[in-house]
């Protein structure tokens, strides 16, 4: 979970002997996760993420997670503004979730709800939304947050059985992606893997059959055709610099060396 958590500084387990009085406010400042260019994302964001930016696979073997990038830089995310303001129409479900995080299975099997602690919307000073009542009870907001963390659990899992399926079939492949960012600078992302058009053309027919069937199928064409969107990346980063509009050729990816992607 180590190398998911990115933003992530100070992770505590949620407890009503210790968050009896704290609260929670969120809002429009996301600037903890700038420096991020890249989070995970869940098959289910696919539709509405890839119609933004580009997804891509990283890791090796049973951790390979799609992944959205945004930013052609190592640590600047390309769609949060100077005051913080999230600029993209969609927001990952990576991201909404923050400042909760689940971790730790316990040996039932049982995932331990966590809140960073080092956000500056944790407070004991009544700003937002408390965790517990008075009586030491789940407030609702708390409810709400382990329902959507628990949804998103479900969709996670879901996701690495699609991932399994593409690593079983060898259809992934590592590539990098060239910019020429609005200021001129060329730039090149590595460390990511996309699937390979000619081995899913040449899967068989009982392979293609159950991947329609689960819609693992559909979410391949979603990822293939979310690549052109490393463009937009492009002109978006590199500071803000708007001086001529950028050629990328991040369309044309080609096989290069794995690295890192996931900042």
């Amino acid at each position: 979970m180590t190398t998911q958590l990115l933003f992530y500084q100070n992770p505590t387990p949620v407890s009503s002997e210790r968050h009896l009085k704290t609260s929670v406010k969120t809002g429009g400042d996301f600037s903890f996760a700038k420096s991020v260019n890249s989070v995970p994302l869940v098959a289910a964001e696919f539709a509405e993420a890839g119609a933004e930016f580009p997804i891509v696979f990283a890791g090796e073997g049973d951790t390979v997670v799609p992944t959205v990038i945004l930013g052609a830089m190592g640590s600047e995310n390309a769609y949060i503004d100077d005051d913080g303001k999230w600029t993209a129409k969609y927001m990952p479900l990576f991201i909404r979730r923050y400042p909760f995080v689940f971790s730790h299975q316990t040996s039932e099997g049982q995932l331990i709800l966590h809140v960073d602690e080092a956000y500056s919307g944790v407070n004991k000073d009544d700003r937002g939304e408390r965790l517990f009542d008075s009586d030491g009870s789940q407030t609702q907001y708390l409810k709400s947050v382990l329902r959507f963390l628990e949804d998103y659990q479900l969709k996670f899992n879901r996701s690495q059985q699609y991932c399994k399926r593409l690593v079983e079939h060898d259809l992934l492949r590592p590539m990098e992606a060239q910019f020429t960012l609005p200021s001129g600078e060329r730039r090149k992302l590595t460390g990511f893997r996309t699937v390979d058009r000619d081995k899913l053309k040449a899967l068989g027919q009982d392979v293609v059959e159950q991947m329609l069937r689960t819609d693992e199928l559909e979410c391949t064409f979603l990822h293939l055709a979310s690549l052109r969107h490393f463009a937009s990346v492009a002109e978006r980063s590199g500071g803000g610099k708007t001086a001529e509009a950028p050629t990328p050729d991040a369309a044309e990816a080609q096989e290069g060396v794995v690295e890192d992607v996931d900042g």
